[in-house]
């Protein structure tokens, strides 16, 4: 069954699902799943949330991270679930699937990040949604797809897009090799100033502060950014506005710090809904509500 009409059935009535999807433009030797969830009410008129998963690879646990906003502002989610029999490591999700098995660039159409407006595009084929731009969030390795597909793909489908405690990132400059920078995978400079101007919103938890968690990437260049991924955090946007300054560009990052959080998809996702919904952060008996956990 074609992906349409496949989302076509499974999205038009309200709760969750778990819809097979092929991207056959570009990867169709590795199937993935949208994990999704259609409030009651929802109409296609109202926004679109995609979602992408941390490490563990948990597009389900995602979804529901986002079920309390989904209902309260009749949204849309739909959690690209990339598995780790599909999309084996770091080179296949976080780091987009770039190069080939011989080390050879693959065409920037075919790499991991350009299956989300080829499944937004599915969406508006399918009649879900009328809208013409879709909000993106990640969170953790989710975090890196985000800020790395912004910084390779067409913007056109993105309204807006946050990442959350990502582990390590892409600098914003020609001058280092990707995934570091992004130097070496026929970037350019077009699209670094199309990523520099683009608002982006950073979130960063100001407990996810230690230097000794297994999942956090220890490789020099990460280590180069910072002990944790708090530091990191302030280093990439510094970076980001610093290259921004020398070329005279525009500079539309937001680094939001978020008091209490450490790595947590969860409060990340709260924190998000209500930055993007309601134009503000959660109140202080929300935020009370939300610390201390931790849900990669």
């Amino acid at each position: 069954m074609p992906n349409i009409d496949r989302i076509a059935q499974a999205l038009t009535i309200p709760g969750r699902n778990a819809v097979a999807y092929v991207d056959d433009a570009g990867n169709p030797d590795r199937p993935l799943t949208l994990q999704t969830y259609r409030p009651t009410g929802y109409t296609p008129d109202r926004p679109v949330v995609i979602v992408q998963h941390g490490v563990l690879r948990n597009g389900d646990d995602y979804r529901d991270f986002w079920i309390p906003a989904a209902d309260k502002h009749q949204v849309l989610i739909v959690a690209l679930t990339f598995s780790d029999a599909d999309w084996p490591g770091v080179e296949s999700y976080n780091n987009g699937r770039v190069f080939d098995e011989s080390g050879r660039v693959r065409p920037a159409g075919s790499w991991t990040y350009a299956i989300v407006e080829r499944v937004f595009a599915d969406l508006r084929a399918a009649g879900i949604t009328t809208r013409k731009r879709a909000h993106l969030f990640g969170h953790s390795a989710g975090g890196q797809f985000v800020h790395r597909l912004l910084s390779s793909q067409p913007h056109a489908a993105i309204a807006h897009a946050a990442a959350g405690n990502p582990g390590w990132y892409t600098l914003p400059t020609l001058d280092l090799p990707y995934p570091e920078g992004l130097d070496g995978v026929s970037l350019s400079e077009d699209h670094l100033l199309r990523l520099l101007a683009y608002p982006l919103l950073l979130l960063a938890g100001d407990q996810d502060n230690n230097a000794n968690d297994p999942n956090l990437p220890s490789e020099p260049a990460a280590m180069r950014q910072g002990s944790h991924r708090f530091a990191r955090a302030h280093n990439y946007f510094e970076a980001g506005r610093q290259e921004a300054a020398r070329r005279g560009a525009p500079f539309g990052w937001t680094l939001q710090v978020c008091p209490g959080i450490g790595h947590d998809g969860r409060a990340m996702s709260a924190i998000c809904a209500s930055l993007w919904f309601e134009g503000r952060m959660p109140d202080d008996a929300e935020m009370a509500r939300l610390t201390g956990a931790q849900a990669a």
